[in-house]
C-alpha cells in the first residue's frame, strides 16, 4: 500500500507540474499583456487561491455529487433523462478529479510568481526587441521565457515538493477511496498513525516520505540545470 501511495503521488506531481505551471504562466502572460486595465482579472483568479482547502474539497463534494450535482445536472440535460456521473466514486477517475481540484486551486499562485518574473524583466529589452520588428508573441517565445528559466524552475521544484505533501483537500474528498486509488503517502500515514494507533509504521512511513520527496527534489534539481546568469 505504501508503494502504491508512493505512486499516485508521483502521478498528482507529474500532472500538478503539467497543469498548474503552464496554465499559471499563460494566464500571467494574459496579464503582462494587458497591463492595469486587467487588474480585475488578477482578483478575480487569484480568490481560489485564497480559500481554504477543506472548504474547496467540500465544495467541490456537493459540486461533484451524483444527485444534483453540476456535472450530473448538466449530463441529464444533454441526455434528456437522469444521468448520473460520479466522478469522486470510480477509480480512475477520483485520482484525476481531485488533480483537477487540486491545479483549480494553486495554479493562481503559479500565475503570480509568473507576473512577477515578467515584473523583473527590464521593459527596455521589450522596447528594443520591438524597435527590431519583433512581434509580442515572438518576444514572448524567444526572450521572454529564456528568461524565465530560473522562474520555471523554482515553481517546477515548489511544485513537486508541495504535491508530495498533499493532505487535507484529498483527506476530505475521498479519504483515500474508493478502495485506495487516490490514497497518498500522508493519507496513508494518517490512516496508520491515528485510526489504526499503529505509531511505529506510521512514523516509518513519514520517514519513508521524507526520504523520498529529498530525493526527488535533488534529482530535479540535478537534472533540470537552468542557466541564470543572462
Amino acid at each position: 500500500m505504501f508503494w502504491k501511495s508512493f505512486r499516485h503521488n508521483l502521478t498528482v506531481m507529474v500532472f500538478s507540474i503539467l497543469l498548474q505551471i503552464p496554465i499559471g504562466m499563460l494566464l500571467a502572460t494574459f496579464l503582462d499583456a494587458g497591463g492595469k486595465k486587467f487588474n480585475i482579472f488578477k482578483i478575480i483568479w487569484f480568490l481560489p487561491y485564497l480559500m481554504s482547502s477543506v472548504a474547496i474539497a467540500f465544495l467541490f463534494i456537493y459540486a461533484l455529487a451524483t444527485n444534483g450535482g453540476i456535472i450530473s445536472s448538466l449530463a441529464t440535460l444533454i441526455n434528456g433523462k437522469r444521468t448520473t456521473v460520479d466522478l469522486l466514486g470510480t477509480s480512475p477517475n477520483a485520482l484525476f478529479t481531485v488533480i483537477g481540484v487540486m491545479a483549480w486551486q494553486f495554479t493562481p499562485f503559479y500565475m503570480v510568481y509568473f507576473i512577477a518574473g515578467y515584473g523583473n524583466i527590464d521593459t527596455a529589452i521589450y522596447e528594443a526587441a520591438i524597435i527590431d520588428g519583433a512581434t509580442r508573441g515572438q518576444y514572448i517565445r524567444h526572450i521572454a521565457i529564456p528568461l524565465l528559466g530560473p522562474i520555471f524552475k523554482t515553481a517546477c521544484t515548489m511544485s513537486l515538493i508541495g504535491s508530495l505533501k498533499y493532505f487535507d483537500m484529498i483527506w476530505n474528498m475521498t479519504q483515500g477511496g474508493p478502495s485506495g486509488s487516490t490514497e497518498l503517502m500522508a493519507t496513508y500515514m494518517y490512516k496508520l498513525s491515528f485510526q489504526q494507533f499503529n505509531m511505529g509504521y506510521g512514523s516509518c512511513v513519514a520517514a519513508g516520505m521524507f526520504v523520498l520527496i529529498t530525493a526527488i527534489a535533488l534529482l530535479f534539481n540535478k537534472v533540470f540545470k537552468v542557466k541564470e546568469d543572462y
